[in-house]
């Protein structure tokens, strides 16, 4: 790492550990971009009032390929009209039992019914939105006397059946309307819709009439109107949308898919210790890499295509450790650290050549998941160590 990226992980660590004390009012700052600089930066949570979406069709006139192959990923899935939900539309009945409370969800024709009962008071509300693709779990939001409630319990993959939502293990509901759900402020509300799915929010605003399941082209490039008409016209428009891969690195990470992924900033000052459940956010646990810096080559877009599902293969994340270390032990090449282009070398690793996310981002059991999570905090991690908070 240069003697200014020294600089920079140092300002970044101090203004986080301020951050943490809120009567400091200190943020970390963001790393100027190209586009910042020229005041258009695009925020997947700060949707101006007025903006009006394309829509993904629009785009596949010229990126065909790529939106087909986007709307089945991770982030196009991940939100579903219930109609349309797999999980929902492939369970006629599940069950789940918790203390004196019984859980059912129940298909019926396009809608799936979420009911619980204690045996004499019962609820039974149509589920509104699937939150998540099941890939671990699926969440439920309901509408019960007029408030968005997050379901209690969730699909879970690996148990092919129901288990309490994550966070609600220590709840002891004391009535069926408890038991149903939690109450979702309005801001939560927010943004759920802006995390999930694209043009449900519009300023501080929820239209949901205008939804467009899943995470969209124009979640992350913004309203793409300008830029299709260009081209439809045959004429420059590269800058009439905006594009991610113009960010630096610590800003693309924090900024713009911490916003929906949480940023470092954001966990350190939640109100409450978030303990091993930052597990889940990528660019927390990131940032606290010994290797984390404003180098694109530790960015998220460095090893993962928003375009694209995650790869499971250990060894297509090898090539990313490699574009800034030496091939290790076993690969027959020297361990002295090579310079990068950029003037940033790194040694191999004295133990593998291969499979390197195995040891270095070790998959984390999150209790009550029943999914396993990569720790994004690289480092070198020994077998039976403490969880580094």
């Amino acid at each position: 790492m240069t003697h200014s990226r020294q600089k920079r992980k140092l300002a970044l660590t101090l203004s986080l550990a301020l951050a943490a004390f809120a009567a400091f009012g200190f943020s970390r700052p963001a790393a100027p971009s190209e586009q910042a600089q020229q005041g258009k930066v695009w925020r997947p949570t700060r949707i101006p009032t007025g903006v009006n979406f394309v829509g993904s069709q629009a785009c596949a006139d010229c990126h065909k390929n790529k939106v087909a192959v986007q709307e089945k990923s991770s982030m196009g899935l991940a939100l579903e009209l219930v109609a349309e939900a797999p999980i929902l539309s492939s369970h006629k009945r599940l069950e789940f039992r918790d203390g004196k409370f019984s859980y059912e969800i129940v298909r019926k024709g396009n809608q799936s019914i979420y009911t619980v009962t204690d045996g004499r008071e019962t609820i039974s509300e149509p589920i509104v939105y699937s939150f998540g693709q099941g890939k671990a779990g699926q969440t439920y939001l309901l509408i019960c006397a007029g408030d968005y409630y997050e379901s209690r319990v969730s699909f879970y993959a690996d148990v092919k059946g129901l288990d309490l939502t994550l966070g609600y293990k220590d709840t002891r509901p004391q009535s069926a309307l408890e038991a149903l759900g939690r109450k979702l402020p309005q801001d939560e509300v927010m943004q759920c819709f802006n995390c999930h799915s694209t043009g449900a929010i519009s300023g501080n605003q929820l239209h949901l009439e205008k939804l467009a399941p899943g995470v969209r082209c124009e979640a992350c490039h913004g309203p793409g109107a300008e830029h299709v008409a260009a081209g439809r016209a045959r004429l420059p428009n590269k800058d009439k949308i905006f594009n991610p891969a113009r960010l630096g690195g610590d800003e693309l990470a924090q900024d713009f898919c911490g916003s929906c992924h949480r940023s470092a900033e954001e966990i350190v000052m939640a109100p409450k210790r978030i303990g091993i459940n930052g597990v889940r956010f990528q660019p927390y646990r990131i940032f606290g890499s010994k290797c984390y810096s404003d180098d694109r080559r530790i960015s998220c877009t460095a090893c993962h295509d928003p375009h694209d599902s995650v790869s499971h293969d250990e060894a297509y994340y090898d090539a990313k450790c490699l574009a800034c270390h030496e091939p290790g032990r076993g690969s027959g090449a020297s361990a002295k650290p090579s310079q990068s282009s950029e003037g940033r070398g790194a040694p191999g690793c004295k133990v593998e050549a291969k499979n390197c996310s195995l040891c270095h981002m070790p998959k984390t059991d999150l209790p009550g998941s029943h999914f396993k999570f990569t720790d994004h905090r690289i480092r070198v991690a020994k077998p039976g160590e403490t969880y580094p908070y």
